[in-house]
């Protein structure tokens, strides 16, 4: 498995100010409402936000060798993608939502309903991105002694990242 590359986070950030700003802008040109998230989508990125952290605190408890409890392989590859897929889906959320408020910072006051729920939207997609980002790093097993030529292979991937084989 591949670990996440901040230059493609980046990109998708970048794609989703650019979508989120084009579509603020033709959406409030013909008279449509401006395509921001309501504010109890805040429980559903919080849900899996909270999800990705105990899926990686249960890994982590496993690297760390706090428990022996093993980890089946297919559990921890999943919780690496959860984790990699709530950085991609809170940057994309930031990036959309930023793209908003940049179109709106100059026609609407920034006392508006619709600039508030995007500060709040764009808070919760960067805690999704933190939790992505945290829980990644909680899958990578630490470096192994060199001495032991059996320690190299067992328990990781190519990456470094947690097989639960151990």
């Amino acid at each position: 498995m591949n670990s996440l590359r901040p230059l493609w986070v980046f990109t998708v950030l970048v794609i989703g100010v650019v979508a989120g700003y084009g579509l603020q802008i033709v959406a409030t040109t013909q008279g449509y409402p401006v395509p921001v998230l309501h504010w109890t989508s805040l429980v559903t990125m919080g849900a899996a936000a909270l999800f990705t952290l105990i899926m990686g605190i249960r890994i982590k408890a496993f690297t760390s060798g706090r428990t022996r409890k093993r980890v089946n392989p297919i559990a921890a590859a999943r919780t690496l993608v959860l984790a990699q897929a709530s950085v991609y889906a809170g940057t994309t959320i930031a990036g959309w939502h930023g793209g908003i408020l940049l179109g709106l910072l100059a026609s609407a006051p920034m006392s508006s309903s619709v600039v508030k729920s995007s500060l709040v939207m764009i808070g919760g997609a960067l805690v999704m991105v933190i939790v992505g980002w945290v829980v990644e790093q909680f899958c990578k097993l630490p470096p192994e002694d060199p001495s032991d030529p059996e320690a190299k292979t067992k328990g990781k991937d190519d990456q470094g990242y947690a097989a639960g084989t151990n």
